[in-house]
């Protein structure tokens, strides 16, 4: 029988966040600015950077439409969250908070995550890998304030080892570890993923009270249908492609691998971990102030 670790904390349902969803049609990433109705505290959660491969061009039109949503409402920023380090699009977190303030969060097997790509990117002692990039280091159960709003973290690894899902209220932000009921589940082959620890995470997720609003960080319209973010733990128990209706562990990780066998790696995956990794930063310049991201051979 699967053991599932228990929710570590009490979910208030009465506690119902405004979210305001932003879609990158290049990544195929909603972003969201989550807002506590009852004061202007706000916080974003997993921002894009614009990002060229073929030009090594950066840009930041998809966060400065966070940003000026922000202003515009006359909201204060507190947090900038990452649910895991993304391997298909670059993070704006640093950009936005010069621009808004706020403190940058993970979850604190992010080490993990900058051990194993420290190693694949040559950086040796040239990259910290102790998540000093980021404010706030979280684990399984804590807690932080948005306004009046109490977040709560939920250590969900299996996609890759350091993703955390983000309970406030009434609505859960679950990164990539679920997509949408026709979705599915995300791939579980990256350097420290797991297809089992991805189920249990899963289950995890689906333990919540059935009517937890969720809210994914990726749609690929399935189908032809639109681009959609919101579901509920009870849709996606009874509907998800690859694990509802009580679809077993084993099954699960039978699928997940041999679907993850045929997936080729994202497009941006490079350039994304070495970026995210630090938190949404460059890499530091050379000596003639210029920054170079490398491409390790057969190295993923």
């Amino acid at each position: 029988m699967t053991t599932i670790a228990p929710i570590p904390f009490a979910v208030d349902l009465t506690v119902r966040p405004e979210i305001v969803p932003f879609f990158d049609t290049a990544s195929n990433t909603i972003s969201y600015v989550v807002r506590d109705p009852a004061s202007q505290s706000c916080a974003v959660i997993d921002s894009v950077m614009d990002f060229d491969y073929a030009s090594g061009g950066l840009s930041h039109e998809s966060a400065d439409r966070i940003i000026a949503h922000i202003r515009a409402q006359g909201w204060q920023l507190e947090w900038v969250i990452e649910t895991h380090v993304h391997a298909d699009h670059l993070s704006a977190a640093p950009y936005i908070q010069e621009q808004l303030g706020g403190r940058l969060g993970i979850g604190d097997q992010i080490r993990t995550v900058q051990d194993t790509f420290g190693k694949v990117f040559n950086e040796r002692t040239r990259f910290e890998r102790d998540g000093s990039q980021f404010d706030r280091l979280f684990a399984d159960g804590d807690s932080y304030s948005i306004g009046t709003m109490t977040v709560h973290t939920l250590f969900t690894p299996g996609h890759t080892p350091a993703d955390m899902v983000h309970v406030i209220g009434d609505a859960a932000f679950v990164g990539d570890t679920l997509f949408m009921p026709d979705g599915g589940s995300a791939r579980a082959d990256f350097p420290g993923g797991d297809a089992r620890t991805l189920y249990r995470s899963i289950r995890r997720v689906l333990s919540l009270p059935a009517e937890t609003r969720l809210f994914m960080c990726h749609d690929y319209g399935p189908n032809g249908r639109d681009i959609a973010w919101e579901t509920t733990v009870a849709e996606q128990s009874a509907e998800n492609i690859h694990v509802g209706g009580g679809v077993d562990e084993d099954t699960f990780v039978a699928m997940r691998e041999q679907r993850d066998s045929t997936l080729a790696m994202p497009r941006l995956i490079i350039p994304s971990l070495q970026v995210n990794m630090r938190g949404g930063r460059l890499p530091e310049p050379d000596d003639d102030g210029r920054v170079f991201l490398r491409v390790p051979v057969n190295g993923l």
